[in-house]
């Protein structure tokens, strides 16, 4: 019983980054909308998706403007260990019903 201790927690861990992975996407998606917003009338996209964002995703933000109209948003997915950056990056794009080209 004691040997699969490592497993478990091995499992638990997996999960849990498996989850932050999820959260991020769904606050990438969330800043795209508000900074596709924010493009809309006429202000910052940037300042606008990185209010959108918790302290913690804010870090590997990146924020461009398309031609075609609408907003991509990239965020850093957070590891467990928060001393150690991740290479994955969750990018959302939002265009508020304009057409993508």
């Amino acid at each position: 019983m004691l040997a699969a201790l490592p497993f478990v927690l091995l499992a638990g861990a997996i999960a849990w980054q498996l989850a932050l992975a999820g959260w991020t996407a769904w606050m990438s998606a969330q800043a795209a909308r508000v900074a596709a917003r924010a493009d809309a009338v006429g202000r910052p996209a940037g300042p606008a998706a990185r209010s959108a964002l918790p302290s913690p995703l804010r870090r590997g933000l990146t924020v461009r403007r398309r031609r075609s109209g609408g907003v991509v948003v990239s965020v850093r997915v957070p590891t467990l260990l928060t001393s150690l950056h991740g290479p994955v990056k969750v990018t959302a794009s939002s265009s508020l019903g304009r057409s993508e080209r």
